[in-house]
């Protein structure tokens, strides 16, 4: 399949360089996958379209500060550094600019002496591992050194970085957020499980890979980057109880999809489950876990618009993406929201 599909032309002033005050009142495009509607409306509007016995789906993982700036120990050369993922107590496998400088046994300092790494493996596309030392606990460490990783289209600093964290971040580990979860407030949370909605907790901690561009022609040859999941029995419970008392499985976000997809592929059921995924969701993938997704807009000829395709359809969800462009909705991380059902 070419990825050329997956194309449509987006004006860089429509990528959403900084969140709104208020989370809830982004826009909201409601697709009817079905009778092949558009509707434009506030995201808090969204209890709308919820019924009670629906359950969202939200992922809690927690950005990390995982922007490191640091020096060559042996020549004071400026090293930038972002983590990706602990693969062994105190080592990590990491991002580092510039890449080429940095070989194994290379040390780099932080923050005057209070952090300090050295290089034990090299890997492609500037990849690298690096132990790190320090004294006391490392996140403690991290969060007075490290910055929140925007992503490489968001050129504007970020005044409070607690609007790169959903409201309902709980477990550390990822390198971006699960950004369709940035539209709830506390409040309208509990406004949606007053209106008998149930609320679920899955854990994906997201990687760099989800910003990184397909760069092959056909999708097929397309190697996804592995991601940590982690279900709960609890969780799990209440999806085999909600599909059988008939209630709708709306996903928040692509990570939570891709969660609940990787569960069902390989038992069947949902389960208490952990390990990584991945899985690459892409038409005619028939999607069996998920009945509606909350989502942003998201680049062209990325794995994401793939991955709504294959719930809504392809023409479908390029002429919502037409749509979008021409009523000037916001763009990617800090942009609108669309809701499939």
């Amino acid at each position: 399949m070419d990825i050329k599909q997956y194309d449509f032309d987006l004006p860089e002033e429509l990528i959403a360089q900084t969140p709104l005050l208020d989370r809830s009142s982004s826009r909201l495009m409601v697709l009817d996958k079905k009778e092949k509607t558009i509707n434009h409306r506030r995201f808090s509007d969204i209890k709308e379209f919820l019924r009670p016995g629906d359950c969202l789906v939200l992922n809690d993982t927690k950005v990390l500060p995982a922007r490191l700036y640091g020096v060559k120990e042996d020549t004071g050369a400026k090293v930038e550094v972002l983590l990706l993922h602990q693969t062994e107590t105190d080592e990590w496998e990491v991002l580092v600019k510039p890449a080429k400088k940095i070989k194994v046994g290379t040390r780099i300092i932080f923050g005057e002496g209070k952090l300090a790494a050295e290089c034990t493996d090299t890997e492609d596309h500037g990849g690298r591992k690096l132990r790190f030392e320090y004294d006391g606990i490392f996140l403690e460490v991290l969060e007075g050194l490290g910055e929140m990783p925007l992503p490489p289209y968001i050129k504007e600093q970020l005044s409070d970085s607690e609007r790169y964290q959903t409201v309902y971040a709980k477990e550390e580990g990822s390198a971006a957020a699960p950004t369709a979860g940035l539209h709830f407030t506390k409040e309208l949370l509990e406004e949606i499980e007053q209106a008998g909605v149930e609320l679920a907790y899955i854990t994906l901690h997201v990687g760099l890979g989800t910003f990184r561009p397909v760069s092959v022609d056909n999708i097929e040859d397309h190697d996804m980057h592995a991601e940590f999941y982690q279900v709960s029995q609890a969780t799990s419970d209440r999806l085999n109880r909600v599909r059988e008392n008939g209630g709708r499985i709306i996903s928040v976000g692509t990570t939570s999809t891709r969660t609940l997809e990787t569960i069902m592929r390989d038992y069947g059921t949902f389960t208490e489950a952990s390990g990584w995924t991945d899985i690459f969701i892409y038409p005619p993938y028939e999607l069996k876990a998920i009945d509606g997704l909350i989502t942003n807009f998201h680049l062209p000829q990325s794995t994401l618009i793939m991955l709504v395709s294959a719930l809504a359809g392809r023409d479908f969800i390029l002429h919502a993406y037409q749509q979008a462009v021409e009523e000037r909705y916001r763009f990617f991380s800090f942009g609108d929201a669309m809701l499939i059902l």
